[in-house]
């Protein structure tokens, strides 16, 4: 069992790692609350979410199910979590635990910001991209048709339980998918993760116990880092954990959210990061080449694909959330493990990148 600690000014809260924690009800439990509701979604309800509530007891108020998929995190849909909150007659006192992927802790933590105007919620991911980037630093929120993640708000969870044997049963795309965002954290300040991701990959994506303990525990510390220099994004250091999202956030939008998932369009936006990087003088050649040939291992996307336009993409990069002063934001690398924020990016070699990388 491995425990971390996002320091936040008034607002730190731990991250318990370890494989079977879910079994140990006596370590999280004095951590959720004692009036708790679950939020979850149809692939793990019955899996992790109704032994939990088992588990909880009395506790336990009640379980709600979220649809599944990127297309359903909506204020549509929250609306339906509010309804059914309401109507359990659920007081401030209440903690919301959001138990399944990304969409559902984003929903959740948004839904527990606002609900009353804020009550405690917990995470309890069970995919791993969920684990190593959307439930730890407190940002919730639902997506616009305009826009990824558009509406939303800072919203700290009480604590983040991560058991490693809940990617035991998760389709081979997910975990995948969640590789793209363990990559990320290599690129951004830690080139000593990515030479390891070179020679460790294949047993992270074999749920080798080391390997992926190693890689969901070396991924939270460095989210936890960064979200504890700069938890709202407002001097730029967190900013960087949006290496590649500029280039995924407009993919997903465009696709409509139905077609690649977040992670694999996050591995595309790492590729494409590394092109623009290249194009600017920044990064050499040779780093970009290494970076494509990792997440290609990780049978991820390369390439965007053909029917994407580069002004529809252009267009969707231009109401990003990073965008400042109508200038437009990008984090780039200078090298790999350095990456940094910019707003100086030629809008040629931004269209030769996106022309370009098919």
């Amino acid at each position: 069992m491995h425990e971390l600690t996002v320091a936040l000014k008034g607002a730190s809260y731990p991250i318990l790692i370890g494989e079977g924690l879910l079994e140990d009800s006596a370590r999280w439990a004095p951590l959720v609350g004692s009036e708790v509701v679950l939020v979850t979604h149809p692939g793990v309800e019955n899996l992790y979410a109704r032994p939990l509530a088992e588990a909880l007891g009395p506790a336990c108020r009640g379980c709600y199910v979220l649809p599944d998929g990127e297309q359903h995190k909506t204020l549509e849909d929250l609306n339906g979590l509010y309804t059914w909150l309401l109507e359990q007659e659920l007081g401030r006192g209440a903690t919301f635990v959001a138990v399944g992927g990304g969409v559902v802790g984003d929903m959740t933590g948004f839904a527990a910001a606002t609900y009353m105007r804020g009550v405690d919620f917990v995470q309890v991911p069970t995919t791993l991209l969920a684990q190593v980037d959307a439930s730890v630093g407190g940002k919730t929120g639902v997506n616009h048709p305009l826009g990824k993640n558009m509406i939303g708000a800072f919203w700290q969870p009480k604590a983040v339980l991560i058991d490693s044997a809940t990617l035991r049963s998760l389709p081979a795309r997910e975990m995948r998918a969640g590789v793209a965002e363990v990559i990320k954290y290599g690129l951004i300040d830690d080139a000593e993760f990515f030479e390891w991701l070179e020679e460790h990959l294949e047993e992270v994506l074999a749920l080798k116990t080391e390997a992926l303990t190693y890689a969901i525990k070396t991924s939270c510390a460095s989210k936890a880092r960064i979200v504890a220099a700069d938890e709202r994004e407002r001097t730029g250091t967190r900013a960087l954990l949006n290496l590649g999202h500029t280039f995924a956030h407009a993919i997903e939008t465009e696709q409509g959210y139905a077609q690649w998932n977040h992670g694999e369009a996050v591995a595309c936006g790492l590729v494409l990061a590394a092109d623009l990087s290249v194009r600017m003088g920044w990064l050499e050649a040779q780093a970009a080449e290494r970076i494509q040939a990792l997440v290609g291992r990780a049978e991820l996307p390369t390439r965007l694909p053909e029917e994407l336009g580069v002004e529809q993409l252009r267009a969707h990069m231009r109401h990003d959330k990073k965008n400042v002063g109508g200038r437009q934001r990008f984090i780039l690398m200078r090298a790999i493990g350095q990456a940094e924020v910019t707003d100086q990016v030629d809008e040629r070699l931004l269209s030769a990148t996106l022309a370009g990388v098919r």
